[in-house]
């Protein structure tokens, strides 16, 4: 059995996949190893958290938060920040299209977006938002919609 929530990571995972793809991106799922100059432009996804919202007889709300971080590498004069926001911008419109994940979730909401620069062997630039996203399981069965 599959948790909800491992259940609704693969589905954020499958939303932004072919956008990313398409924009010549790689994606990634918690990596533990800093993604190389080579994997860029490159979409990760990490989750943050899963928070209890609300207990209701059998049931429980759950709000779990995911970062997008769109990551892209460039020579200047061309700038990474444009590259990542495009990749970004796509990946938000691609999670977004389907705001209960297929049934998974009762919603998405995006919270918040900040800007990484970094100036390594080329200028990095990473930007990276969040994402809460809400859900309700079986008080007893995290596998469980409720």
């Amino acid at each position: 059995m599959t948790s909800i929530r491992e259940q609704i990571l693969l589905a954020v995972m499958a939303a932004v996949r072919p956008t990313a793809e398409g924009l010549g991106a790689t994606v990634h799922r918690s990596p533990t190893v800093a993604i190389g100059r080579e994997q860029c432009p490159a979409l990760v996804v990490f989750p943050e958290s899963d928070a209890i919202t609300e207990r209701a007889n059998d049931r429980v709300t759950r709000e779990l938060t995911v970062r997008i971080v769109a990551l892209a590498r460039a020579v200047p004069p061309v700038a990474p920040e444009t590259e990542a926001d495009q990749l970004l911008t796509a990946a938000h419109a691609a999670l977004m299209a389907d705001l209960n994940l297929g049934g998974l979730a009762l919603g998405i909401r995006e919270q918040e977006c900040e800007w990484e620069v970094e100036d390594a062997d080329a200028v990095a630039a990473a930007i990276p938002a969040r994402y809460a996203i809400t859900y309700r399981t079986l008080a007893r069965d995290i596998s469980s919609p409720g």
